[in-house]
């Protein structure tokens, strides 16, 4: 099939360090490519594929501080996407809103999935407009807007043999992300805190939560001596950091869309500890994979019986659930639904 990724902007495809939608396209886009398929992959220049790369512009918005407005960049986008849509069998967008409008008006099949949360009401107004195919990363985000037109939940895959167990003694926890309020990494260091084990947190701070890191996080990280803050680290580096880890502390208050690090940690063979929101149900199999939790005593509390799970098993279960094989095969499927001949042309409503 002639396909059409669109990834966003913000960050290189596949991203120099944090970055999750830009991950998981890059993961699909090279499976594609593996099996065969004629892949285009719509991207900032200094993305790195297999697939014919088609500039968007030369470099991420993340990395351009001359960028003034970068929702004129995404509609030019969408306008240069349109002029080539008839190259394509179908165009796949990972790039919420934008495409909607004007790719609801033109016959090529296209979907879009959705990466974000969905619980704010803006959201809720413009997608509700479109009749357009949605694709979930998770059950529970349809919440907020359940009556889309949704077609399907596929979850999220990566490389097998991108992170892989190590053969290290476990000595510390972990955090992995971004340091923000809704990841809770003031959870992870209190959990570990009473746990009485050693936390290293290996995190990226957004220029839109340097104050929140300044003032609140910084601090508690100073006053906690058995914690180590290490910054960002890339792929090369998260197989030793999981892999060392007893389990991966994930204490999200957000209604989680999916959690890529769940699944990272999980090819490391690193058991999650993680709070029963959004996601965290789909992802994490309870007593197998990890433990979900309610609390941050319940949190202390399962690190405990961190020994009553298999390492082994738990790399496992990522071998079955969650390679990007499992991920592209899902796609390819709705990819040859929309593409059948009988497909009706998708209108916006009120059309």
């Amino acid at each position: 099939m002639r396909i059409a990724q669109i990834s966003p902007l913000f960050e290189a495809v596949p991203p120099k360090l944090y970055g999750g939608t830009e991950r998981v396209v890059y993961s699909l886009t090279e499976e594609l490519v593996a099996m065969g398929h004629d892949v285009t992959l719509f991207a900032s220049g200094d993305s790195v594929t297999s697939a014919r790369l088609a500039p968007m512009r030369d470099q991420a918005l993340r990395l351009d501080p001359s960028v003034v407005d970068w929702i004129a960049i995404y509609l030019r986008m969408m306008e240069l996407i349109y002029r080539r849509a008839d190259e394509f069998d179908v165009l796949h967008f990972h790039t919420d809103y934008f495409p909607l409008s004007l790719f609801s008006r033109q016959r090529a099949p296209f979907l879009t999935t959705l990466h974000g949360r969905l619980d704010i009401p803006e959201f809720k107004d413009v997608y509700e407009l479109f009749d357009a195919p949605f694709v979930s990363i998770s059950d529970s985000q349809r919440r907020p807007i359940p009556c889309l037109n949704w077609i399907r939940t596929v979850h999220h895959g990566m490389p097998a043999n991108l992170l892989t167990p190590q053969s290290v003694e476990q000595d510390y926890l972990a955090f992995l992300g971004r340091i923000s309020p809704e990841k809770g990494v003031d959870k992870a260091i209190r959990i570990a805190g009473a746990a009485g084990m050693r936390l290293k947190v290996a995190a990226k701070v957004d220029h839109a939560d340097k104050k929140y890191y300044q003032n609140e996080i910084k601090p508690l990280i100073d006053a906690s001596p058995w914690v180590e803050f290490i910054g960002e680290i890339n792929d090369s580096q998260k197989p030793a950091f999981l892999s060392a880890a007893h389990a991966l502390l994930f204490p999200i208050d957000w209604p989680e869309p999916f959690g890529l690090v769940m699944i990272e940690s999980m090819a490391c063979g690193t058991p999650v500890i993680a709070f029963n929101r959004g996601s965290v149900p789909e992802v994490i199999d309870h007593g197998v994979t990890g433990f979900i939790v309610d609390d941050e005593a319940s949190a202390a509390a399962a690190i405990g019986r961190l020994g009553q799970l298999d390492r082994a098993k738990v790399r496992q279960t990522f071998d079955r659930r969650f390679t990007s094989r499992r991920m592209a095969e899902d796609y390819v499927e709705l990819y040859e639904e929309l593409c059948e001949p009988q497909r009706p042309l998708l209108r916006a409503v009120g059309d």
